[in-house]
């Protein structure tokens, strides 16, 4: 038996009870969760603003130690650190072959087959083919991507969602530039991996806006310049910040029309555009005709930061080793299993950065 918070229905909190997992069948890997990042995502599938099969094990960022392979497996082996990829590519649909992995098209069918089951034999499903938030999951091959073993897995967790998106955001979508002005709206924690991408990449200024007056101090120590509290006003001011022009970068890391909106009227003309956060299908955002023209910005969504975990980790890890990335810095909290639904509701206050779950 293995504890785990699941889901019985969207909309409904979490329960830790005890689940069965079976043995890995053909191509799939057992792992023993080291930690896993509390992602906003997971509270958008917990409330249904995302879709998922219940009842299901949330969490989707994490990292841990294979326990077991099945037959045919041969990229891990027992023993062997991993990052959980919650988006393993197919490698063979037209997106993998034509050099986007990111948007594969069937990256998502983990999630709709059963890894295990409730006591009673229901069928549990893994959150985005991953289910880390349980002492053991199985993924398939590819959710399993090996890491070096004298990364600690609890800074090797919030790779695998928060660091990926944001940095790929920087480093792949936007391909940020030295001296290039960027905006980040929403300081969560892919928010706070932006501000860190958008320093090491050397944009200046490196502007944080959000919500919350009490979180500059960590927008801060992430590498932003300067912060504002979202406010009407807030491109006025970002314009002020950059020569009149706005900003060159603007990244939405929230996923509301609103905070797309302001993201958009902060950047400059011919500006670039980029939409981090998940956002609702029923959440419209409207553009006029005329601006969408006149401004001749960009506006691109940016899925999975536009990476490839097994390209991109190993970058980001390199980063890790030279102290330019610290991913222990986007962690405010630590907690177990029983403290999923805090983290949740830290979330929709909009309290610190990452809440960490330590098995």
């Amino acid at each position: 038996m293995v504890r785990a918070a699941v889901l019985t229905e969207q909309g409904k909190p979490t329960e830790v009870v005890d689940i069965d997992l079976p043995e890995p069948g053909p191509g799939r890997v057992r792992v023993k969760v080291a930690a896993a990042g509390v992602c906003h995502s997971d509270l958008s599938l917990s409330n249904g603003t995302l879709k998922q099969p219940v009842p299901a094990v949330l969490g989707h960022e994490g990292a841990g130690v294979v326990t077991a392979v099945g037959e045919g497996v041969t990229k891990v082996a027992p023993g062997d650190h991993v990052l959980l990829n919650w988006a393993p590519p197919c490698r063979e649909c037209w997106f993998c072959e034509n050099g986007e992995p990111w948007l594969c098209a069937r990256n998502g069918d983990a999630a709709t087959v059963a890894h295990g089951s409730l006591p009673d034999g229901t069928p549990l499903y893994p959150s985005l083919g991953a289910g880390a938030f349980a002492e053991e999951t199985i993924v398939p091959e590819g959710g399993a991507v090996k890491i070096p073993a004298d990364i600690p897995l609890e800074q090797a967790a919030v790779l695998g969602c928060a660091v990926l998106t944001g940095a790929g955001a920087v480093f792949n979508t936007a391909q940020v530039r030295p001296g290039q002005a960027v905006v980040v709206v929403g300081v969560g924690g892919i928010g706070l991996s932006v501000l860190q991408a958008a320093r090491i990449a050397g944009a200046s200024p490196i502007i944080a806006v959000d919500v919350h007056a009490e979180k500059e101090e960590l927008a801060v120590a992430q590498g932003a310049t300067h912060f504002l509290v979202s406010a009407d006003t807030t491109p006025k001011e970002v314009r002020k910040l950059t020569g009149g022009r706005g900003a060159d970068v603007a990244f939405e890391c929230v996923g509301i029309p609103a905070t797309i909106r302001t993201a958009w009227s902060s950047s400059r003309r011919g500006g670039h555009v980029v939409v981090v956060g998940a956002g609702s299908a029923k959440a419209v955002v409207e553009f006029s005709a005329l601006e969408l023209y006149w401004m001749g910005r960009s506006l691109t969504g940016c899925l999975f930061g536009s990476t490839d975990p097994e390209v991109d980790v190993p970058r980001l890890l390199d980063l890790v080793a030279s102290g330019e990335l610290d991913v222990s810095g986007l962690v405010t909290t630590v907690t177990d299993l029983d403290g999923v639904e805090q983290a949740f509701e830290d979330m929709r206050q909009g309290r610190g950065g990452r809440t960490l779950i330590r098995f």
